[in-house]
Formats: structure tokens, C-alpha cells, sequence
């Protein structure tokens, strides 16, 4: 999978991308409205995530004002089975394989720094990042690009050397705004057009963009 500029860089999502979380964080999101309705489908929530939790919440439910109350709600959830989260298969042999072809790695992430540092050194992946920029490090968030350029800017690296790795549209619309290719994992769910045609490749699986990945750095 050549690319007309060599592959200096990868960035990557974490949950959907590195970490199998979606269940829990939808889990969790439901949990959270259940009292406040109307239940919300749950490609509803989908498409509102890529940010902090209190950007989307208030848009979940029926009274924003209940918002703190179902981000209590969200949090405790997620902080009682936060243990269940698990990186795909393949996240960590494509990590090693990456080290040794002396490529900077990075992480791009909605999720807050406190959890992002804790599912990092939990799975023993810390290792393996040169930076992490998250949810709550920069007063802009996805698709805003802000958060990737500050990788950039911290590796040294041009954007035309860089690969995105996502699997949210946000990812997709944050990564073509900087001008880095990025790597769409659909996860089986329909991509707007529009979407997918700002996406350099667009794939079903985790495993699909691994090999990606791997093709651009050979």
C-alpha cells in the first residue's frame, strides 16, 4: 500500500481503534440518559462521539440541565467496569512491529488524560507513544484539527509523512483538515459519502488497517 511520500508517523485513535471500548462507553452513555429519556438508538450515540462527554451529553437528553446528573451517572458506570476493556487482537504486535522500523508513534484521543494514561499503562502500551494529546489537554476538540497539528509540531513531522488511524467521522474530518491521510475503520456501520470520500482508505476491522499501517512503513 505505497504512498507518495514516505511514512514517518503514525497517530492513532485509542478506543475503537487500539482499545475494544465501544461497548463499554455505549453501555455506559445509555446508562447514563436511561433515567432522563427518551432512550436514544444507539447509532444516535455513535454519531456523537470524538468529543469530551460534556460537549454531546446535553444533546442526549430531553432537559440539558440534567447533564451533570447523567455524567455522574456515565462515570460511575465506567469507572465500576473500566477492567473490561481490552486492546484488539493484533494493537500490540502491530505497536512492537512499529518500533522497529524507527517510526514515531503518537496518540489522538477524545478520551480524558486521566483514563487515556490509565488504559495505556494498564495494557502496558505507554511505551510505545512519543506523545498523547487528549480530550481535555487543548480547549478544541475533534474534528478540530488543533489537537493533531500539536502532535505534528511535537514529532517535527510534515503532515504529507504522517498516517491517522480513526474510527469515528470526527477522525476522518479532523485528519483531512490537516492534510494527513487517515485510515477509517467502519466497524461494519455505513459511512456518509462525504465521509468517506475525505477518508485516504476506510476498512471493516481493526486488523484491516493494522496491515495498512504496516504496507506504509515497509
Amino acid at each position: 500500500m505505497s504512498r507518495p511520500s514516505p511514512t514517518a508517523a503514525v497517530v492513532f485513535d485509542l478506543d475503537g481503534t487500539l482499545v475494544d471500548s465501544l461497548p463499554l462507553v455505549l453501555s455506559a452513555i445509555t446508562h447514563a440518559v436511561e433515567p432522563f429519556g427518551p432512550g436514544r438508538p444507539t447509532m444516535e450515540i455513535f454519531a456523537r462521539l470524538g468529543g469530551p462527554p460534556e460537549r454531546f451529553m446535553p444533546g442526549l437528553l430531553r432537559d440539558p440541565r440534567d447533564a451533570p446528573a447523567a455524567l455522574a451517572r456515565m462515570e460511575q458506570f465506567h469507572r465500576e467496569n473500566h477492567h473490561l476493556i481490552r486492546p484488539f487482537d493484533g494493537a500490540g504486535d502491530l505497536l512492537e512491529q512499529l518500533r522497529t522500523q524507527d517510526v514515531s508513534l503518537a496518540i489522538w484521543t477524545g478520551r480524558d488524560r486521566g483514563t487515556t494514561e490509565w488504559l495505556l499503562g494498564h495494557h502496558g502500551l505507554t511505551r510505545f507513544f512519543d506523545t498523547v494529546v487528549c480530550g481535555d489537554d487543548l480547549p478544541t476538540h475533534k474534528p478540530d484539527p488543533a489537537g493533531l497539528r500539536e502532535i505534528l509540531a511535537r514529532l517535527a513531522v510534515p503532515a504529507a509523512e504522517t498516517v491517522f488511524v480513526g474510527d469515528a467521522d470526527v477522525d476522518v474530518l479532523g485528519g483531512a483538515a490537516c492534510g494527513v491521510d487517515t485510515v477509517l475503520i467502519r466497524h461494519g456501520r455505513e459511512t456518509h459519502p462525504e465521509i468517506a470520500a475525505k477518508a485516504w482508505r476506510a476498512v471493516g476491522s481493526p486488523r484491516e488497517a493494522y496491515n495498512i499501517v504496516l504496507a506504509c512503513v515497509s
